[in-house]
């Protein structure tokens, strides 16, 4: 069920309304169980305030479809600094969504939301809004929110930044209602996060750092971060991360922005320097973009991520 909700984005961002670029012919999204290698839906919102949506896929060299446009002026002109990932709830009658996101707007933290009639484009103007929730996140370096579902139910939903030499997290009510407030100092190394896993329990998160090791960072609801080393060296090329859940796999995209190339790995079940970390290469594609994000349906419990 994991693949069908991504693969269904994927062939949708392949049909009519493409910017530029062929999709690869290793690369087919027509009957997602028979897809044999793991997929990610990829939003990236340029400095214009737009949305671009392109699926990458785990073959080697790695494929990507073209990309199609998610939305246009969703944010205004180059204030957006840092972007959570981007969650979905299909309406009842199947004929489109509404969107969430997390932006830093200057310095600013707003959720944006906004409806899509049809996948993954047709936004509804007059329903873009962004409510702001508060000041002082101009610093911020990496954003994220993690919402635990069972089925479709919340349990319970957190976010995350990476601020100075904290990791900083709030338990969230109803979107905007941030508390509890609990920081994690020793983390000034960080360059950037992606989020790779979620249970009841805890989130954990894949962190490059400047010099280039890569690290897991298991946060639990209660106690202090485990932090594990994976590899102890040649990450720091990467300014953004984003994972998708495979299975136990993980696949991974990094985006060297002042290079704008991007680079796919596969990733075993997370378990320190013995995790399996299968590269692709670069993906055919140059990427300008601000912010790099996953779609995802953030209601559904078969959307979580199990790559630990």
């Amino acid at each position: 069920m994991i693949r069908k909700r991504a693969a269904g984005f994927l062939g949708l961002a392949m049909a009519a309304g493409a910017l530029v670029q062929a999709a690869p012919a290793t690369a087919s999204t027509t009957d997602a169980a028979a897809v044999p290698f793991c997929q990610l839906v990829l939003g990236s919102t340029t400095s214009g305030g737009d949305l671009i949506v392109r699926g990458l896929y785990g073959v080697s060299p790695p494929g990507a479809s073209p990309s199609t446009w998610g939305g246009k002026d969703l944010l205004p002109d180059n204030q957006l600094r840092v972007a959570s990932g981007i969650g979905t709830q299909t309406n009842a009658e199947q004929t489109g969504e509404g969107r969430r996101q997390y932006v830093v707007l200057g310095s600013t933290l707003n959720l944006l939301t906004y409806t899509a009639n049809g996948f993954p484009s047709e936004v509804d103007p007059s329903t873009v809004k962004r409510t702001p929730i508060g000041g002082g996140w101009g610093d911020v370096r990496y954003l994220e929110s993690s919402r635990f579902n069972r089925d479709s139910t919340l349990v319970r939903q957190n976010m995350y930044a990476v601020l100075g030499d904290n990791i900083v997290r709030w338990n969230v009510v109803d979107g905007t209602s941030f508390s509890r407030k609990t920081s994690y100092a020793g983390f000034s190394a960080v360059k950037t996060m992606t989020l790779i896993s979620q249970t009841a329990a805890y989130d954990t998160f894949l962190a490059s750092t400047r010099a280039g090791a890569l690290y897991t960072i298991r946060i639990p609801l209660t106690g202090k971060p485990v932090v594990k080393v994976v590899r102890r060296s040649t990450w720091q090329g990467f300014e953004a991360l984003v994972a998708n859940s495979c299975g136990e796999k993980t696949i991974v995209v990094g985006v060297d922005k002042e290079t704008g190339a991007p680079y796919l790995y596969e990733f075993g079940h997370a378990n320190g320097t013995a995790t399996v970390i299968k590269a692709f290469g670069k993906v055919p594609r140059t990427f300008s973009e601000v912010a790099y994000s996953r779609l995802f349906q953030d209601n559904q419990a078969y959307e979580q991520l199990f790559g630990e």
